[in-house]
């Protein structure tokens, strides 16, 4: 059997599973998180496309999470969904320049750095639940994909959604957040919420000893 034949039979067998339902993340440890995902170039039709989509979406929003990518449901193509509704203060919103994020489908994205400014925000990962580290990323990116007609689309990115577009995609170069995190800022969840929720990681990275730079 063909690879793109076992990609699409998954798929297939994804949404027919979880058509009324969302899908299992899968979580750290299991080697399709650390494999280069294959690009999307016409492995199945575009209804299956749409269908998978939805269930890649219904599967974020119930999470709940702001993003995922296709092997975090276990199929290895480069594929992912983000969507950020910013249900944040306005003092936190500032901070982090995090702004709404309206629906995006997005089929191998890729992203460069546009200048050098980088900031250090603390990061959680559906397929790693109940912890959280700081990680610095470029401020700002030029971010390129293909929408779900196949037209090569190309936006600039700031803030929170170049974050959020960043750790997609390298979700589909097999890279995870824990890859670039600042160790001593792991934290659980619940020690994060207990101690260090502020707007920036500040007070965090004087008390734990780490640079947000």
């Amino acid at each position: 059997m063909s690879t793109s034949s076992t990609v699409k039979d998954r798929v297939e067998a994804l949404v027919e599973l979880y058509r009324d339902d969302v899908a299992p993340i899968v979580q750290l440890g299991d080697p399709v998180l650390r494999r280069k995902a294959e690009p999307f170039d016409g492995q199945f039709d575009d209804g299956l496309l749409k269908d998978f989509v939805e269930l890649l979406r219904r599967t974020m929003l119930a999470a709940p999470g702001v993003g995922l990518a296709a092997p975090q449901v276990g199929v290895p193509l480069r594929i992912a969904v983000l969507e950020d509704p910013a249900t944040v203060s306005a003092e936190v919103a500032e901070a982090r320049e995090r702004y709404p994020l309206e629906f995006l489908a997005v089929l191998n994205p890729e992203y460069a750095p546009r200048g050098r400014d980088k900031r250090g925000f603390y990061e959680g990962c559906l397929s790693m639940p109940g912890f959280t580290g700081v990680v610095s990323r470029p401020l700002k990116v030029d971010a390129g994909y293909s929408d779900l007609t196949g037209a090569r689309r190309r936006l600039t990115l700031s803030g929170w959604q170049a974050r959020i577009f960043q750790h997609e995609t390298d979700h589909l170069n097999g890279r995870l957040y824990v890859d670039q995190v600042e160790p001593r800022s792991m934290a659980t969840s619940t020690s994060y919420t207990n101690r260090w929720a502020d707007p920036v990681p500040t007070r965090a990275a004087e008390e734990l000893g780490f640079d947000l730079d």
